[in-house]
């Protein structure tokens, strides 16, 4: 188990004090060429850097296949809720966008990725709604420069007690 990851989730009056800190850090996950050919296969993109291993080690500058960016950076969703970041008594939580994303690295077939996330803020959109912005850094095991950083904006629904009629 991961000694970085939150015992259990931050209340929303908790994440409004937070901006700055470190909400927390993934588990390592596997980026191996099943998955690369999974996210070729879902859409659409089957360039030879991602899914033709012998091609990738003649011709690639990194003699390996390597992980589309968007899959890298659509692994931040999951890496996510899987910390505990998100406050026990949301309703709902839905990808609002990303601001600022940045392909840093390649993720090289059969490497081990994981995400760290920081509170940039947390704004209230009404009663019961909240912009949480987060910096995200997807790092690579072993690998000094990250994959990738995105600033992530989520909207948060607070699930409301209501009186029963």
């Amino acid at each position: 188990m991961n000694e970085t990851r939150p015992k259990t989730p931050p209340t929303y009056e908790q994440l409004r004090t937070m901006a700055g800190q470190e909400l927390g850090v993934s588990e390592w996950t596997l980026v191996d060429q099943h998955r690369i050919d999974q996210f070729a296969e879902c859409t659409g993109d089957h360039q030879w850097i991602h899914v033709d291993p012998e091609r990738a080690r003649r011709q690639s500058p990194f003699r390996t296949t390597i992980a589309h960016g968007y899959l890298t950076l659509s692994i931040i969703g999951a890496l996510a809720l899987e910390m505990g970041i998100v406050p026990e008594n949301t309703q709902a939580a839905f990808n609002y966008g990303f601001d600022k994303v940045r392909f840093i690295a390649p993720v090289k077939v059969g490497s081990r990725i994981r995400l760290r996330t920081t509170l940039m803020s947390m704004e209230d959109r009404g009663p019961g709604q909240y912009l949480m912005k987060a910096a995200n850094t997807i790092e690579i095991e072993g690998e000094e420069k990250p994959a990738l950083v995105a600033e992530s904006l989520v909207m948060l629904y607070e699930r409301r007690n209501r009186a029963r009629a």
